[in-house]
């Protein structure tokens, strides 16, 4: 799909990667770049620097979510790609207080079923949409001191597996980034060494990745490429990239 006469959607606009999306799909021609976050004062912002409009919205509230939809295609138009971005970040493991975890899996899960439950039935009407479901290298592999953050993610990569398979047929695209770390307010104050292996990349290389991925209707958008080599190595032996987790963990937790 080319972005350039397309109506989208970006959720966590406010800032980072959805930032940076709002940016980039209003340079690459977008009809409306329909920009959502929970900052009003910062989605306004980013909608009138990108000659779009702007939504206070809270993903974790799935009537946020259809007010927005439902907004959007009476007012505006059809919405071409809907990018289910935001997301939040919590440390700890088990322990985490059930709050912590329900909140994280409203933002990081259920969001995006949310966006699919009201998007997908007016897409497949019009036979042509597309989705695209910010999660993360977490999702794919796992995150040292984070199981809250691991499972969400893990979870939205699974989600938008089953829609790319359950609706391609009907014209629906789906495609799900999965970055390592991304220089945002996420992961302010870490030294790059430690925020992620293979080092920090700034949100506009993001946004590029997605942008690259969108036009060749890609599934997996991987940023930072070496994440595809550890996917291959997790597949091939189990037991001996547990092994190296173990050990990367050691070296950043001691």
């Amino acid at each position: 799909m080319l972005v350039k006469d397309r109506i989208v959607v970006v959720t966590g606009a406010a800032s980072g990667i959805g930032r940076a999306l709002a940016r980039r799909f209003a340079a690459e021609g977008a009809k409306l770049v329909v920009c959502s976050d929970r900052n009003g004062d910062g989605v306004r912002a980013v909608a009138e620097e990108v000659g779009g409009i702007a939504f206070t919205t809270d993903v974790s509230k799935e009537a946020d979510i259809k007010h927005m939809i439902d907004t959007v295609e009476a007012e505006r138009g059809p919405i071409d790609l809907f990018c289910s971005n935001a997301g939040i970040g919590i440390g700890g493991g088990a322990e985490a207080p059930d709050e912590a975890w329900q909140r994280i899996w409203d933002i990081n899960v259920m969001a995006h079923v949310w966006a699919a439950r009201h998007m997908v039935p007016l897409m497949a009407a019009r036979g042509e949409g597309y989705l695209l479901n910010t999660a993360s290298a977490a999702g794919l592999l796992s995150q040292i001191g984070s199981a809250p953050y691991a499972v969400t993610k893990h979870a939205a990569v699974g989600l938008a597996e089953w829609l790319a398979i359950t609706h391609g047929d009907k014209g629906i695209r789906v495609s799900v980034l999965a970055p390592q770390a991304v220089r945002t307010a996420m992961t302010a104050g870490n030294p790059d060494g430690v925020a992620s292996v293979d080092g920090m990349i700034e949100p506009e290389a993001v946004a590029e990745a997605c942008v690259r991925a969108i036009e060749a209707e890609d599934f997996l958008i991987l940023p930072h490429p070496e994440v595809l080599e550890y996917m291959r190595r997790k597949a091939t032996d189990y037991n001996r990239w547990i092994a190296g987790m173990r050990k990367l963990q050691r070296r950043y937790t001691g």
